[in-house]
């Protein structure tokens, strides 16, 4: 039953009803101004249960965010603050709704939980819709959020609803095969311990078993009672239906955009140091969607953080009230790319007009077997180097750099392999190290210990899409496997996901290229409360199911050929 209440100089509207087509009810909060009137609105769509404070269900994120950045908690009694969706004192005030629907099957909404799937669009699609006609609505409604929150706008704006007038993509991936699932072909184990951590945990049905809201002391996953069995049933098999889909097949198309369908103005804002779930989707949707109005910013730290600070804040409502209220703030004017450009010890801000950047020279640097150096100048001679094809790999480092040397923009390798076996997995690691070889990493979206860019290709998944590849971003198909002839070489290029680094004279650049992930040291304490595994540099993103990677295919032996025609290389963004 829904209820409203005045509290914290908003009208709080509790489990308020939202019908889907199907009949099922989803039930969401609304955070709205207490002065008769209708607002723009801005609106998420996700599974990860509205009563649950930020506090409770991520502390170690949540302490870390206001230990770091105290203008996060300022100003509001943070008693609303929610997982990766706005807080609604900082934004009612200024004239703004804030709704949040439980999805289907999740927090306190019934139904089958299947993340990302037609279903879910389709209902996020009916939610904006009745957000738009409500009594205090403006009919212009808006979309702001982080991670689950953005991937799914992009999914909802090929739906073209016609009351969604402008969305915010913080930190959101959009092809569920090549920026979430799939990294170059291997198998991403995130989502599987994903929804252990952080789905089944609120699921619909757990009922006295979940926890309660501190803010009106309801059951957080609905006022059901449900057995293991029912909330088995009620949900799908998400890591297995994954693994069970290897290529790019309808399963992953159903969940990602069509880029020429997505033509709503929007904000994409990406992080440097996402690597392996949130950079690559934002920057994609910058450049190929059909939207006329289209900004980019990229940012550092974790992938919670500016969301909530001031500088992210109030990026965010600029957009906003230019297209939601319609204020003359000289949004319309501002350069398209917005880049905390990164540096070892800070961040700098520029504004660009277009990414890549125009002015970018873009340069080979050659991997050399004699010295495993990476070059401005081809190898001499030809040359053959292996390694285990799933251990620690080689890494080819540059002489020291004789200027500081902004690097920023997608990367890109070319490599000749060969392996004793059928496939072989490639990844790969930029990297950059001091005068004295101490290398630098950066705190990422999720780990404290990132490196600079990584890129990933399944050998057998090298087939190219010859209309969508670029030099410098190579796109795979994905559609079909070829595997390899052992002992045969043949000709891979490696999508590096964008970065942004600018290298201090005396520090050097490198290339690893490795059969496993990347791992800053062999332990580090860090963990994260809604992650299973230790952040070792690659975060929750590791691609170690033997399942995907079984060792009689991938566990034999990968030798790169080092020809003097330079076909072995990695293109990097190099900024004047």
């Amino acid at each position: 039953m829904a209820t409203s209440t005045v509290q914290d100089g908003m009208i709080f509207d509790f489990d308020v009803e939202i019908t889907m087509d199907d009949g099922l009810v989803l039930r969401a909060d609304v955070f709205r101004p207490i002065e008769p009137g209708r607002y723009p609105v801005l609106i998420t769509y996700g599974p990860y249960a509205k009563g649950l404070s930020f506090q409770e269900g991520y502390p170690s994120a949540w302490n870390k965010m206001i230990l770091d950045q105290p203008d996060v908690a300022y100003g509001s009694t943070n008693k609303y603050q929610n997982w990766e969706v706005v807080d609604p004192e900082k934004w009612v005030p200024h004239g703004y709704v804030c709704v949040r629907v439980d999805s289907r099957g999740t927090g306190r909404s019934p139904g089958f939980v299947d993340h990302f799937s037609p279903r879910e669009t389709k209902d996020f699609h009916d939610c904006i819709e009745w957000a738009g006609v409500q009594d205090w609505s403006n009919g212009k409604v808006g979309i702001n959020g982080i991670s689950y929150y953005g991937i799914n706008q992009w999914h909802v704006a090929t739906l073209q609803p016609k009351h969604l007038a402008a969305m915010c993509i913080w930190e959101g991936s959009a092809d569920w095969y090549r920026d979430m699932t799939h990294h170059g072909g291997m198998l991403s184990t995130f989502w599987a311990n994903w929804y252990d951590m952080q789905v089944k945990t609120v699921q619909y049905g757990l009922g006295e078993r979940g926890p309660r809201s501190k803010v009106n002391g309801s059951l957080v996953c609905g006022d059901e009672n449900f057995s293991d069995e029912q909330l088995f049933n009620n949900r799908a098999s998400f890591g297995d239906d994954i693994l069970a889909h290897p290529l790019d097949d309808q399963y992953h198309k159903d969940r990602s955009p069509i880029w020429d369908k997505v033509n709503v103005p929007f904000l994409s804002a990406a992080n440097w140091g996402g690597q392996g779930l949130h950079p690559r989707g934002n920057f994609e949707g910058f450049v190929r969607a059909a939207s006329e109005h289209k900004w980019l910013e990229c940012h550092g730290l974790e992938h919670w953080t500016h969301f909530y600070t001031d500088y992210g804040r109030e990026l965010q409502k600029l957009f906003f009230d230019y297209f939601l209220k319609g204020e003359k703030n000289g949004w319309e004017s501002r350069p398209k790319v917005q880049l905390q450009v990164r540096h070892v010890d800070k961040f700098v801000e520029r504004h660009e007009n277009e990414w890549p950047i125009a002015r970018t020279k873009w340069t080979k640097f050659y991997l050399d077997a004699e010295k495993q150096t990476l070059s401005l100048e081809k190898p001499k001679k030809a040359a053959k180097i292996s390694f285990d094809a799933m251990g620690d790999g080689l890494t080819f480092m540059s002489e020291p750099m004789t200027e500081d040397t902004e690097i920023t923009g997608p990367l890109a390798s070319g490599l000749r392999v060969s392996s004793s076996t059928e496939d072989a997995d490639i990844m790969l690691v930029f990297r950059v190290f001091t005068a004295d070889l101490r290398e630098i990493t950066f705190i990422g979206a999720i780990d404290p210990h990132t490196p600079i860019a990584q890129g990933w290709l399944r050998a057998s998944h090298r087939k190219l899409d010859p209309k969508l590849s670029q030099p410098y971003r190579p796109y795979h198909t994905h559609d079909e496997k070829q595997p390899l002839t052992p002992g045969k070489p043949v000709d891979l290029d490696v999508e590096i996901w964008p970065t942004c680094i600018v290298v201090p004279k005396g520090y050097r650049i490198a290339l690893s290229v490795r059969g496993k992930d990347y791992e800053w040291q062999a332990k580090t304490g860090a963990k994260l409360s809604n992650f299973k595994n230790e952040l070792l540099g690659c975060g929750p993103f590791l691609h170690n199911d033997p399942r995907d990677r079984p060792a009689s295919i991938f566990g034999g032996t990968t030798t790169l050929h080092l020809d003097a025609d330079g076909a072995n290389y990695v293109l990097v963004p190099v900024i004047p």
